[in-house]
């Protein structure tokens, strides 16, 4: 069963056309795998396995799989665009399937070519994150064709969440709580950062979970200056603190949750002062959650904030980006940022500071969606504790 809605479907596909006619574009060429799941999922709710790929949009008639025939049987299964094409490029290095029917780009390019007219003007998507085997064959199959990065117009399509998307996004964020609940229980002198990561992998996935934004993160101690440290086989400690965080999926779509909690069950006063910096700086940028705030706007009371403390030399992160098929992408609000707040947009305050020479690093997390009115939590839990 596929996750995305036909219907969502045929809206983003109508875009991609939209977009198509305004370049003078015959077809759209996105580029996905399973480290750049975004663009391509945002058009089939699908990623395959193991294999890499692009969904082609063609200016009329049907869109196209372009992936390996390892895949194939999956895409036709769960993604919203069935009709696919095989591609050594897009398969697993030498493995070899005798009964796949398997093309090359020039092959395609003559069956477009029949089915379109002549294709002179090809829209891609996701060329800086393509290998250059796989770039330099579509150029040599395309022959005569002119490329056109469309990258980042196509990304801004995913800025504003459709209804659908923020019904998704919202239950990701209970799963989230359910999550927290889990890993904060789980939390123990004794206990390893893996079993932490485990109770909370275990309450989002028995609750229909369809996957993670990324891996579980436990770092206790020294641990946690790794930013994004994934469980390892440490053993909690009696007085340190945790960092924990987790991002669970719901149709595609992410929640998150983050905090640091005290092993020991209760803070420490130094400790405790420590969250209350993070807690500060976290409800001055939810403050600037407004529409029509730019990143920069968003980003700076909390900066400006960490500068008074003494811990703007520790920050490795902005303040604020945005939640939907990605735990974090694109409009990023930072301090260089000059995107725009709007309605409609789901956005995560993300409040840390990294290497600390007491507290190692923190971080605590949540989101809320935008509104004509102002940000609205998706986690009212996560918000009472982290805003309150």
């Amino acid at each position: 069963m596929g996750y995305l809605e036909r219907t969502e479907c045929d809206t983003r596909i109508a875009r991609v056309r939209e977009l198509l006619e305004q370049e003078r574009l015959d077809i759209a060429l996105v580029y996905y795998d399973e480290f750049n799941i975004g663009n391509g999922w945002y058009l089939t709710g699908w990623c395959p396995q193991f294999e890499s790929g692009a969904v082609l949009v063609p200016r009329e008639g049907e869109p196209l799989i372009l992936g390996g025939p390892e895949s194939e049987p999956f895409a036709k299964l769960d993604s919203t665009i069935t009709e696919t094409r095989n591609f050594p490029v897009f398969m697993v290095p030498d493995e070899e399937y005798p009964n796949a029917e398997i093309i090359d780009f020039p092959m395609l390019f003559d069956e477009l070519n029949g089915k379109l007219g002549a294709v002179k003007r090809v829209g891609l998507v996701g060329g800086d994150r393509m290998p250059a085997g796989c770039y330099r064959q579509i150029l040599e199959g395309f022959e005569g064709v002119e490329l056109v990065d469309i990258t980042e117009a196509f990304c801004r399509f995913r800025y504003v969440k459709s209804d659908w998307e923020r019904v998704q996004i919202r239950q990701a964020f209970a799963l989230a709580d359910a999550c927290y609940d889990a890993m904060k229980a789980a939390v123990a002198p004794g206990a390893s950062e893996i079993e932490v990561a485990a109770a909370g992998e275990f309450a989002a996935r028995s609750r229909g979970a369809s996957g993670f934004g990324f891996s579980a993160i436990v770092g206790s101690g020294k641990r946690a200056n790794a930013v994004v440290p994934t469980a390892s086989s440490k053993r909690l400690e009696e007085g340190e603190l945790v960092m924990i965080g987790i991002a669970p999926k719901v149709q595609g779509y992410a929640g998150v949750v983050g905090d640091v909690l005290p092993v020991s069950g209760t803070y420490t006063a130094r400790q405790a002062e420590c969250v209350r910096y993070l807690k500060e700086a976290f409800a001055l940028t939810k403050e600037q959650l407004q529409p029509g705030k730019r990143g920069r706007e968003i980003d700076a009371p909390a900066r400006a904030y960490f500068e008074r403390q003494g811990l703007s030399k520790y920050l490795v992160c902005p303040f604020a980006h945005t939640i939907g098929l990605h735990e974090a992408e694109s409009p990023f609000f930072g301090p260089g940022s000059d995107d725009v707040l709007v309605p409609g947009m789901t956005v995560c305050v993300d409040v840390s500071f990294f290497g600390h020479p007491e507290f190692n690093g923190v971080r605590i997390e949540t989101g809320y969606e935008i509104t004509a009115d102002g940000a609205v939590a998706l986690s009212p839990k996560m918000d009472g504790l982290l805003a309150g």
